[in-house]
């Protein structure tokens, strides 16, 4: 299907790119890399009067070291965020998400700003920018502002980004040292989760001393899974440990039913892939 006419821009700044949104009004779109929002225009699912294309301004582009914190640009790809070493260093969880994204094709496309404002509650992004608490940085017409990844995400495709406002980077805190796992499960490979579980931990002396721990597509948000972590800190990094704190990954969740599954298969799911996401990250 051929997508809506719609007007189409380029800026070359992100006070360029506001300000088109902002002259656009509340039907226009931002597009970098794409490969959510193209899909979209093609069944006519969205037709917005104006594209405004940040793929072209340099500042959102990479990943920079700010000493306590790693600034990931909005339009880095997936495919730079896995092979960055810093990412692999101080962020590992994020280089276990992103492997997972999709295919070769798509990650050198997508961008990780995209997949998080996009904020579908099955993306591979969203659990892990959440269970590493970190920051996103706005920008609009009023100038930048931060917003904790806590209270980014609203609700089904819903974020806290204003309609004058783009994504312009996530700040994730350095997590050096720490095991990290994603563990996905999906009908076919490259598909989109059914539930995953992203898992941080850090253990020290063979006990587990902090934990962090995202659920995929178990509510219309990403769910931050606290009973677990509180089970986990101060346990012993033993696969019996680990088994009675995945216990709790289900508890306070509200997953939807649909032709994948139903909300007691996805809830079973939640508390079989944290055992498995904590276990690997662990190294037990």
């Amino acid at each position: 299907m051929i997508p809506a006419a719609f007007d189409y821009t380029a800026p070359s700044t992100v006070d360029e790119a506001v300000r088109a949104l902002a002259d656009a009004g509340e039907e226009a779109k931002v597009i970098a890399g794409g490969q959510s929002l193209i899909p979209v225009l093609r069944m006519r699912l969205a037709a917005p009067t104006t594209l405004v294309d940040i793929g072209r301004i340099p500042e959102l582009r990479g990943i920079r070291d700010e000493g306590d914190a790693l600034l990931i640009g909005a339009t880095t790809t997936h495919y730079e965020v896995q092979r960055d070493p810093s990412v692999r260093e101080h962020a590992l969880l994020l280089k276990a998400a992103t492997d997972t994204v999709a295919d070769p094709q798509v990650r050198h496309r997508g961008t990780f700003g995209g997949a998080v404002a996009h904020a579908d509650p099955a993306g591979d992004l969203l659990a892990p920018v959440l269970a590493l608490d970190a920051e996103l940085v706005l920008h609009g017409l009023e100038g930048p502002r931060t917003v904790a990844a806590a209270d980014f995400f609203v609700d089904y495709f819903t974020t806290a980004l204003r309609q004058d406002e783009i994504l312009v980077g996530v700040r994730v805190p350095k997590h050096t040292g720490w095991g990290a796992h994603y563990e996905k499960f999906s009908r076919v490979a490259q598909a989109w989760s059914i539930v995953a579980v992203a898992a941080a931990v850090r253990v020290e002396g063979g006990v587990i001393a902090e934990a962090r721990v995202g659920l995929t597509n178990m509510s219309s948000v990403p769910v931050r899974a606290r009973a677990v972590e509180s089970a986990l800190v101060g346990q012993p990094a033993t696969a019996e440990a680990i088994r009675a704190a995945a216990a709790h990954a289900a508890e306070g969740t509200s997953p939807t039913a649909d032709g994948n599954a139903d909300t007691a298969y996805r809830q079973h799911l939640a508390r079989v892939l944290t055992s498995r996401a904590i276990t690997a990250a662990t190294g037990v």
